[in-house]
């Protein structure tokens, strides 16, 4: 079971996130679409789940499959920060925070320490 499971499609942008989560100690599964996150989400539990909007294969649709399917896990999406449309649709189809890109990665082992200091408390 992966600590952090993260819709992403770019390979490159996946790369640094192995990186960055290999680096802070929690486990990141990577999926490049959203029926595959749905899936994996369906059988597994991440602490995390980390949607990359721009993927090409249904971000926004599996955020609202999971919000439909009563999810609680949090969901913290990421897109261009041009794309105010889209980040509003996302948090009303249920993410916790909806981020730039840049805002993201500057912010990803933050978000990662967190995941691992929830998994670290009794």
């Amino acid at each position: 079971m992966a600590d952090v499971l993260a819709l992403v499609d770019d390979l490159f942008f996946q790369a640094k996130m192995a990186e960055t989560a290999r680096h802070v100690g929690v486990t990141l599964q990577t999926v490049a679409t959203g029926d595959a996150l749905v899936a994996y989400v369906s059988s597994s539990a991440p602490r995390l789940i980390l949607v990359d909007l721009n993927a090409r294969q249904g971000p926004l649709q599996a955020i609202e499959k999971l919000q439909a399917a009563g999810n609680v896990l949090p969901v913290i999406a990421f897109l261009s920060h041009v794309q105010t449309e889209l980040a509003q649709q996302a948090g009303a189809a249920g993410c916790q925070r909806v981020l730039p890109r840049s805002k993201f990665t500057a912010e990803m082992a933050d978000i990662f320490r967190e995941v691992k200091a929830r998994e670290t408390k009794p």
